[in-house]
């Protein structure tokens, strides 16, 4: 073996190596919702699948996001899965300052009190079990209580910076 030639500037750990790896990574689109004394919401690409028993699920979220007050109080989330055709919801959703549940986003209460969005391929709402500390994030770990899975159409993915569909 030989040795390991030492890492270009542009390779050390970084924030920006680490967005610029993760820009390559295709990602399903979802949008985090919780209330308190008021909806709110935010596009998430990274949820995945804890366990199926009990059935749990994580997401992350930024603590500066502004969300996140509301999201370290809620005992419920929402979690949907975006379709091809929501693009603009996403962006909504994403956008810093934006009106997330103004008169263009249809939903309504479902739940636990938990906002649902129309027209999504699935939702989800869950229980958080927990808030774990990473870094400027949190790591929300909740488990399902209900859910309906049978929404139409292809997934939204995010990829090199901007939504996306599969391609065949």
């Amino acid at each position: 073996m030989t040795a390991s030639p030492e890492l270009a500037p542009s390779l050390k750990a970084t924030p920006e190596l680490l967005r610029s790896v993760f820009r390559r990574h295709a990602a399903g689109v979802a949008v985090i919702t919780a209330t308190g004394d008021r909806p709110v919401g935010f596009t998430a690409t990274s949820l995945n699948s804890v366990a199926a028993e009990p059935p749990l699920i994580s997401f992350g979220i930024g603590t500066s996001s502004s969300s996140w007050p509301v999201l370290a109080e809620a005992e419920h989330v929402g979690v949907h899965i975006l379709g091809e055709h929501q693009r603009e919801l996403a962006a909504t959703f994403a956008r810093s300052g934006a009106d997330r549940f103004g008169p263009s986003t249809e939903w309504s209460s479902g739940p636990e009190g938990v906002p649902l969005l129309a027209d999504v391929s699935a939702w989800l709402v869950c229980r958080v079990v927990a808030r774990v500390p990473a870094g400027d994030h949190r790591i929300v770990i909740a488990e399902v209580v209900a859910g309906d899975p049978s929404g139409a159409g292809r997934p939204l993915v995010y990829h090199q910076g901007r939504f996306t569909a599969l391609r065949d």
